[in-house]
């Protein structure tokens, strides 16, 4: 009879062993999928920004004072791709904390199952 429960135990130990993989398995393929979700955002920001600076540029800026405008708006730009950068950045070192946090303390539940 100590046996079967212990067996049982065991199976309910490799299930949730199982469970937790799904729910790691699944917050992996989540954070990938907010961080191209992400970058997509970023990228057609940027085209909208850039489009929308290069349409004011071409209609006030004339003769020598297009260059400046120009290397002014590329600082600009660069600017705002950098912000961007950081910014994506830090979300994922977030993303990755909060992984790392669910797996330890999932790992520990488990260890604690296991004892």
């Amino acid at each position: 009879m100590d046996s079967l429960r212990g067996q049982g135990g065991i199976q309910m130990l490799l299930t949730a062993e199982q469970e937790a993989g799904r729910i790691v398995s699944a917050a992996r393929t989540a954070k990938l999928a907010r961080m191209k979700q992400a970058k997509d955002e970023a990228e057609k920001e940027m085209e909208e920004y850039r489009s929308r600076l290069e349409e004011e540029y071409q209609t006030q800026v004339s003769g020598t004072e297009q260059e400046v405008a120009a290397k002014r708006l590329e600082e600009e730009t660069d600017g705002r791709i950098q912000n961007l950068k950081e910014s994506s950045s830090k979300v994922s070192k977030e993303i990755v904390k909060m992984l790392i946090k669910y797996v330890t303390t999932t790992g520990a539940i488990l260890n604690t199952l296991t004892s």
